[in-house]
Parts: structure tokens; C-alpha cells; sequence
């Protein structure tokens, strides 16, 4: 019996970090690991063009993330790892799901009214008509689970509404996916509890592949809350709960238990402890990673046989498509 089909992807543009690990990557590998799905995983570079970008640096982004996939663990026997753009099929679906895309609908995107107001100067079209290439990302392949975040939720929604208005429109042809949510946290800044953490403030932000030496001094600086007592309390003491959030979520121990180990340490401790943690469990990571980018070769061989393999699944996907709506000659 065929295995369900599983779509996801990340946008190359730049260095990963704890949140992007815990938040996706993570969830990649034990998706993959977990042998109940057949996996796409994808570079969602197209995805990435409608921010800001040096195109010198796009390339390396690629190649960079296409290492940071393999280094974590994904693994390209087990799962189709391709390139977003070398795809056509991507452009053309969402091409055609644009005209079923209510503009009422995208206007009211949640991540379409945020990205708004963080880059005033650059609201353009590719980010308003972003939900529909993603559902096209979905579509493509039969996907009938998606893992996301409680942030994706409203595009997820859209692709399935997309995919019941075709079928009605032109007959059955996608499947409407369901979302697998999972229980990734909110990893929050070193410096501020109360935002995301993100790379835009690197000072704040734990990457993936900074040295033990970065990660321990990053740690240590962390800010704390009153008191001594290290205790998970989101409110009262966020952000001592954040860094024991992190700790719990890399050694799957409960915060329970790890409240208990430092019931008479410090704040100090706790965190030397912490750092000792998130060096040691990236130790691989940091080690393939740095073997694979001195290898592009190896990285653009994979993906270029990851894309020629999804590309069949897509290339018979949009075909279809374009024979229900009249377009194949």
C-alpha cells in the first residue's frame, strides 16, 4: 500500500537557527525517519524572492540550506529533496490557482498584513500572491499532509479551498490536505522574551552552526528574570522559561525534570548547562555541515536528482490540469 504523500519546504535566506530547527527542521527528520510517509522536502526559493535579496548571495543561500537539510539529518534515500524553481510546473499551477484566489481573500492574509508593515517599501505582488504558489507547491504532489505551524494554518486552509473549487469547477483532480500540526514551541530571543528570535539580530539569536564558544557566551548573556529560581512560569517568568523551553525541547526531558535537577542551582549554572546542551547536540550537525559546503558539487547532484525525481509527479500533475481547463493541445 502506497505510503500518504507529505510536502514542506524553507526559504533560503541565510544561516538556520534554533527556532527554524525546533520550529521545522526537526520536524522534517522525524517526519522522515518515522518511514510513514513518502517526503518531499523542498528549498522554497521562489518563495524567497519577495524579500530583499543580493542575487551573488542567493546561490549560496541554496546550497547553504541544501546543507543545513542534509547535516540535520534529512536524507535523500529516503525523502525527494529539490530545488522550488527548477520546477516550472510550481510557476504555472500557481499561475492557474491565481484566477480561482479571491483578491479579498489574500488581502486578508495574516502574514500578507504583517510582512506589510515590516518592509512598507516593498509590498509587491509576489507576497500578496504567495498563498496561492505555496498551495501550488502542496497541490503538485498530492500531498494529503502538510506540517505546519499554527502561523500556517490560514494558507493551509486556502490551498484546500482552492483544491475544492477547482474540483468543482473542472472535476476531481487535487487532493485536499490535512495539516499535521505538531507541538513545536515559540523559540523567543535571548534578548527579549517577548519576540520571536530571528537573524535580523544575530547578537540575540542561537544559528545552528556557531562554535560552542559563540553559543556559551550568547547563552550566558541571555537575559533573565527576578528571582533565582529556575522555574517555568510563561508569565511570570518568561524569560527563564523560554531557555528551559530550548533545554527540554533538545533532550526531550520534561520541564518538570529538569526544574528539579536545578532546584538549588543558579541562573549561571542553569545556563552553562544549557549551552554545554545545545553545543553537544549540534556537535554532528556543525561537523557535516562543514564537510558537505566545501562539496557544492555533491549538494547541487542532489539536488538536481531530487528535482528530476519530483518533477515527474508535477509534470503529470499540471498536465492534467491543463487538459481539465482546456489548456493542452
Amino acid at each position: 500500500m502506497a505510503k500518504p504523500s507529505l510536502v514542506s519546504g524553507i526559504q533560503p535566506s541565510g544561516r538556520l537557527h534554533l527556532g527554524n530547527y525546533l520550529g521545522a527542521l526537526k520536524n522534517f527528520v522525524e517526519l522522515q525517519n518515522s518511514d510513514k510517509y513518502q517526503c518531499y522536502f523542498f528549498i522554497a526559493d521562489l518563495h524567497s524572492l519577495t524579500e530583499p535579496f543580493d542575487p551573488k548571495e542567493k546561490s549560496k543561500q541554496i546550497l547553504e540550506l541544501a546543507a543545513d537539510y542534509l547535516a540535520a539529518g534529512l536524507d535523500q534515500k529516503k525523502s525527494t529533496i529539490f530545488l522550488q524553481s527548477a520546477i516550472p510546473s510550481h510557476s504555472e499551477l500557481a499561475r492557474i490557482l491565481e484566477n480561482l484566489a479571491p483578491m479579498g481573500e489574500l488581502n486578508r492574509m495574516t502574514q500578507f498584513k504583517e510582512k506589510s508593515k515590516t518592509q512598507p517599501g516593498n509590498v509587491n505582488a509576489g507576497l500578496f500572491t504567495y498563498p496561492t504558489l505555496m498551495a501550488a507547491d502542496v497541490l503538485l504532489y498530492n500531498a494529503e499532509f502538510v506540517p505546519v505551524g499554527d502561523d500556517q494554518d490560514q494558507h493551509l486552509e486556502l490551498t484546500r479551498t482552492l483544491a475544492r473549487k477547482f474540483n468543482a469547477k473542472f472535476g476531481k483532480t487535487f487532493i485536499e490536505p490535512q495539516p499535521l500540526h505538531t507541538s513545536a514551541p515559540r523559540v523567543m530571543s535571548l534578548g527579549n522574551p517577548e519576540k520571536k528570535m530571528s537573524k535580523s539580530q544575530p547578537a540575540t539569536c542561537l544559528f545552528l552552526d556557531d562554535s560552542p564558544e559563540e553559543i556559551k557566551a550568547k547563552v550566558m548573556r541571555a537575559v533573565t528574570d527576578s528571582g533565582s529560581e529556575v522555574t517555568y512560569d510563561e508569565k511570570r517568568k518568561p524569560a527563564v522559561s523560554n531557555l528551559l523551553m530550548m533545554y527540554a525541547s533538545l533532550t526531550g526531558e520534561p520541564t518538570v525534570k529538569i526544574e528539579k535537577k536545578f532546584a538549588d542551582k543558579n541562573y549561571s549554572q542553569f545556563k552553562t548547562s544549557l549551552a554545554e546542551t545545545i553545543a553537544n547536540h549540534f556537535a554532528d550537525y556543525r561537523k557535516k555541515k562543514r564537510e558537505l559546503t566545501t562539496k557544492s558539487y555533491v549538494l547541487k547532484t542532489i539536488l538536481k536528482s531530487g528535482s528530476k525525481k519530483a518533477a515527474k509527479i508535477a509534470n503529470k500533475k499540471i498536465t492534467e490540469v491543463k487538459e481539465k481547463i482546456g489548456i493542452a493541445i
